[in-house]
C-alpha cells in the first residue's frame, strides 16, 4: 500500500516541478495613470529618494522601517537602503538613468524576504489633460519566485501597490508644499 502512495506522490512532485520549472522567468508589471500635476513636480518626486515618503506605498509598510541614502542627492548615483518588518523586507535602489521629466530608471536590489535583482522605470509623457505617469518593473524570477507566482497573482498584488503608489504621487506632486521644493 506504501508504496503505490510513494509512487503517486513522487510523480505528483515531480509533475508540480516540472510546471514550475517550465514557467517564463521573465516578468513585467506595468500600471500608467493621467495625472493633472505638473511633469516638474512629478518627476521630482520619483527622482529625489528623500521625497518618496509622500507617495510611496511600499513605506506605509512598517511605520519603523530604517532608511539611508548615499551618493547624489537626487538623479544618476542616488541611493536608498531600507530594512523594515517582514511586509517592508530589505534592499537597495540606486537611479540608474533620469532624463528630466521623460525617465527615472532604478535598480531594485531585494535582499529580504528573498533575493531578487529587478528594474523600475517611470516615464512622463505629458497628454491632454496632464501627464500619464507609468511605473514599471521587469526582472526574472528564480525557481521559488516561478512557485510563487502560480499561487499568488504578483501582477495584481504588485500593480495594485503601483495603482495606489501613482495616485498618492499626484496628490503629493500637488501640493503647495510638496511645488515649493
Amino acid at each position: 500500500m506504501l508504496i503505490p502512495v510513494a509512487i503517486g506522490l513522487s510523480i505528483g512532485l515531480a509533475t508540480v516541478a516540472v510546471t514550475i520549472a517550465t514557467r517564463p522567468a521573465a516578468f513585467r508589471i506595468t500600471r500608467s495613470v493621467v495625472l493633472t500635476a505638473p511633469v516638474e513636480a512629478l518627476f521630482r518626486h520619483v527622482n529625489d529618494f528623500h521625497l518618496w515618503q509622500h507617495w510611496s506605498p511600499f513605506v506605509k509598510l512598517d511605520p519603523n522601517m530604517k532608511v539611508s541614502f548615499e551618493g547624489a542627492a537626487q538623479g544618476v548615483g542616488a541611493v536608498y537602503h531600507w530594512s523594515g518588518n517582514n511586509k517592508a523586507g530589505a534592499g537597495r535602489m540606486a537611479i540608474t538613468d533620469s532624463a528630466e521629466n521623460r525617465r527615472v530608471a532604478i535598480e531594485l536590489s531585494f535582499s529580504k524576504p528573498m533575493k531578487a535583482q529587478n528594474t523600475a522605470e517611470f516615464s512622463f509623457e505629458p497628454v491632454s489633460g496632464g501627464t500619464r505617469v507609468t511605473w514599471a518593473m521587469t526582472g526574472n524570477n528564480n525557481f521559488v519566485g516561478k512557485a510563487f507566482a502560480l499561487i499568488m497573482d504578483t501582477d495584481k498584488m504588485v500593480g495594485g501597490s503601483f495603482e495606489e503608489g501613482l495616485n498618492n504621487l499626484g496628490v503629493a506632486a500637488s501640493t503647495k508644499r510638496s511645488l515649493a521644493g
